[in-house]
């Protein structure tokens, strides 16, 4: 697990991509039984195709959203902290593609106790497609300072400007 802090994380990092698949039909059902949902559009290909008129199976939206937690968890390290996610559900994906979850740093901010990560991040397939879009703020702790608090509790007051470590 990585042990990454507010002042080694730059405007423009990237953080490494999460590639899941290609995602076969049971990848969909172990989901859905997971999660006890027994939409037919993530199992029934003939369902989905006659009655739903939709171009094959489609990956479950929780899925999606476990891939980008996965990622920004992993890249927060045991340290940091996911605070805030906010993504949209803009096309589908389908059995058989391989997803991508992407992010970039966009801004970096400041409070007493620890540093605030804006991120940009998304969802890609193998065509490039992006299906869902979003953004990020992930608390990282100060170089050679304690992990952020847990539980986690968000800065009193409103952080403003973008600054450099």
């Amino acid at each position: 697990m990585n042990e990454r802090t507010f002042g080694d994380t730059q405007l423009g990092d990237e953080i490494p991509m999460l590639r899941k698949g290609p995602l076969t039909t049971a990848h969909l059902m172990r989901w859905s039984a997971a999660i006890e949902n027994w939409h037919k559009i993530h199992y029934d290909e003939t369902f989905t195709r006659e009655h739903e008129k939709l171009p094959g199976l489609l990956v479950n939206g929780t899925l999606k959203q476990q891939f980008i937690l996965e990622a920004l968890t992993e890249w927060a390290g045991t340290r940091g902290w996911v605070w805030k996610v906010s993504f949209q559900f803009r096309s589908m994906n389908l059995v058989g593609e391989a997803l991508y979850v992407w992010a970039t740093v966009t801004g970096k901010r400041a409070s007493e106790r620890f540093g605030l990560v804006d991120l940009e991040l998304g969802i890609r397939n193998d065509k490039r497609t992006e299906s869902t879009p979003g953004n990020a703020v992930i608390a990282l702790p100060f170089r050679n300072d304690q992990a952020v608090p847990y539980p986690f509790i968000p800065p009193e007051q409103q952080l403003s400007g973008v600054v450099s470590s």
